[in-house]
């Protein structure tokens, strides 16, 4: 009896620190994503002060995912054949950078250069950080480190525009000291990535190797399809919250605080936390299936309240959308940690975020030249229409293809 009492103790002396590990791993990808939505708040006081249109506006919001689909081409790659820490104290100084510019942003031109240097940044993280995250949790907790690394996502995603937003009300010259706070949190993110374990190669991975095109083993393809295909219309969903929901507010509801935006984006990025501890149990196509109704029912949402004027629908629907970002997340970085091999995880990742961002890229900057040519009403609805569409095919594509187990 004593012996197996010890046994026990060991093996919980074993498992706590294990568990401690990966979230503090995890808080690397947090400290990326809150500068990557930081700006958020600030977008109607710099297109007040500086004087950019719709279009512009949704073309600085893009700069970032330019950054990020350039970044991900190869630091996956770089992460799975040269070690996690390799690709992340560049990705981090990109960060560090980009603070900088917005801190001091007088122009459209330095807005963009910043948003791409934090793209730059956030690929890194999710592809070499999330990957880290996961490793730690190798070989009996890859699916509870699946769940640090998209809650840490969004987490962060939603911790940066609520902390900008309360400094923008607080302060009346709040842009410095918003990315003062950004700076002291990356350098926890630095600490982070300097104690994480140094990766042995794969004897397999030494020849004939280069870079191309980021994939994933055919075995993993159909996996990786499930994955993009939730999780794109949900990321594009919170990306048009993101880049057009402060001037929604302040267009046709006449709500102008910056408080009230980035808690806006705060509450939509805090239940897509929520959300995935309240289904981590569920099957991974259980999860899908509800991401895509979340992301229909969100679209319904922002067609009304656009037709309608009702400014609680806006609300409704950046929740329902950042419900379904986080649901395809994890669904997909599940399937990943549970079926790609650990020096290809990375560059899954990589895929994974490359098929999200690149609709989340096209569709709100159309959506932005289409409001300013045709009118908000018929812009936002037309986005709605479309994404709507997108997710009831993604939901019968998961529903006739990946059967439960």
């Amino acid at each position: 009896m004593h012996a197996k009492e010890t046994a026990l103790s060991k093996s919980s002396t074993v498992r706590s620190p294990r568990s401690w590990r990966i979230w503090a791993t995890a808080w690397m990808v947090t400290a990326v994503f809150m500068l990557s939505n930081s700006a958020t708040p600030l977008y109607v006081y710099w297109q007040r002060n500086i004087g950019f249109s719709n279009g512009t506006l949704t073309l600085v919001f893009a700069a970032y995912i330019v950054g990020l689909l350039l970044t991900l081409l190869f630091a996956g790659q770089l992460s799975d054949r040269f070690g996690r820490k390799t690709v992340l104290f560049p990705g981090l100084t990109a960060a560090v950078l980009a603070c900088l510019l917005f801190a001091t942003a007088s122009s459209v031109t330095v807005l963009l250069t910043a948003r791409f240097l934090s793209g730059i940044a956030v690929g890194v993280i999710v592809s070499a950080g999330m990957a880290s995250v996961v490793d730690v949790g190798i070989p009996n907790r890859r699916q509870l480190a699946s769940l640090a690394a998209s809650v840490a996502m969004v987490l962060g995603a939603g911790l940066g525009p609520l902390l900008a937003g309360v400094l923008a009300v607080a302060l009346s010259q709040p842009v410095v000291p918003i990315f003062a706070v950004e700076l002291a949190v990356l350098a926890t993110a630095f600490v982070v990535a300097g104690t994480l374990p140094k990766r042995r190669i794969h004897s397999r991975q030494q020849n004939n190797w280069r870079l191309h095109l980021p994939s994933v083993p055919k075995v993993n393809q159909l996996d990786l399809a499930f994955g993009i295909a939730i999780f794109a219309p949900g990321i594009t969903a919170t990306s048009f919250v993101l880049s057009l929901g402060p001037s929604l507010l302040a267009k046709l509801l006449h709500v102008t605080s910056p408080l009230i935006a980035g808690g806006m984006a705060c509450i939509m990025f805090l239940t897509a936390t929520g959300v995935q501890f309240a289904v981590k149990k569920l099957h991974v196509r259980t999860i899908f299936l509800t991401g895509a109704s979340a992301i229909i029912l969100s679209m319904i949402s922002v067609a009304v309240a656009i037709n309608a004027s009702v400014a609680s629908l806006i609300v409704i629907s950046a929740v329902l959308a950042g419900a379904g970002q986080g649901l395809g997340q994890l669904g997909g970085l599940t399937l990943i940690s549970l079926h790609v091999p650990e020096h290809r995880r990375a560059e899954a990742n990589a895929v994974l975020n490359i098929g999200g961002y690149i609709p989340a890229a096209i569709l709100p900057v159309c959506t932005g030249y289409l409001i300013d040519v045709m009118g908000l009403t018929i812009g936002a609805t037309a986005f709605a229409v479309i994404l709507s569409v997108v997710a009831v095919s993604a939901s019968l594509f998961v529903r006739t293809r990946l059967q439960k187990e």
